[in-house]
């Protein structure tokens, strides 16, 4: 029987993809520092590949600190817990937007001085579901910019699991990763990476016992 690949797909703070890769997988002896995929030891002589982006829920809670700022420069005072909240659901009511934004507000490892950008903006896409629509787009697509996900396809991957504070509170968050994903997504628990990383090994161990 045929073993089953899973994924595992981290968003709070930031972001981590990792799968194992297939048997005889060997990555260059020098790792290339401006990759955008790490490679680590794994199980039997295997190897676990890794897509960490620095820009995950740290973003949307950047983007909700200048909308709170900017009210505040106007002499308005409101919590940051409702304006996320608004936001999401403003998100939800706009299930399609045409305004790109890429993210990375903190540049990535692989890319540091990658600055984000907002383009195709145009008058019909400036209203708050819009932007937090494409936000949430653009934190998925900088992912898969660095791993993509068809690329998860040709390694066996056939399900991935998702999970983290930052994917379990946001409904368009987890719309826009079953978006993306060419396979299954099943959302767990709040958890953070570490638990992540234990889904992995978990999951192998179960499909182990079904081959």
């Amino acid at each position: 029987m045929a073993r089953r690949t899973d994924a595992v797909l981290n968003i709070s703070t930031s972001i981590q993809l990792a799968a194992s890769m297939p048997s005889g997988f060997q990555p260059a002896q020098t790792p290339d520092p401006a990759a955008p995929v790490a490679y680590f030891p794994y199980f039997d002589r295997t190897y676990l590949a890794v897509a960490a982006s620095l820009n995950g829920g740290n973003v949307l809670t950047t983007f909700v600190h200048m909308l709170v700022q900017w009210m505040a420069d106007l002499g308005l005072e409101v919590e940051e817990s409702t304006v996320y909240s608004r936001m999401i659901q403003a998100a939800a009511q706009q299930t399609d937007t045409c305004l790109t934004i890429t993210p990375t507000v903190l540049g990535e490892r692989h890319l540091p001085d990658q600055l984000a950008s907002v383009t195709r903006i145009s008058s019909s896409d400036l209203s708050l579901g819009h932007v937090s629509r494409a936000l949430c787009r653009g934190i998925v697509q900088n992912l898969h910019s660095m791993l993509p996900f068809q690329q998860l396809k040709e390694w066996g991957v056939e399900r991935v699991i998702g999970s983290g504070s930052a994917l379990s509170r946001n409904e368009v968050l987890k719309q826009e990763v079953q978006r993306a994903f060419p396979f299954p997504v099943s959302f767990g628990q709040d958890v953070d990476a570490a638990v992540g990383a234990a889904l992995v090994m978990l999951h192998r161990n179960l499909n182990q016992k079904e081959s």
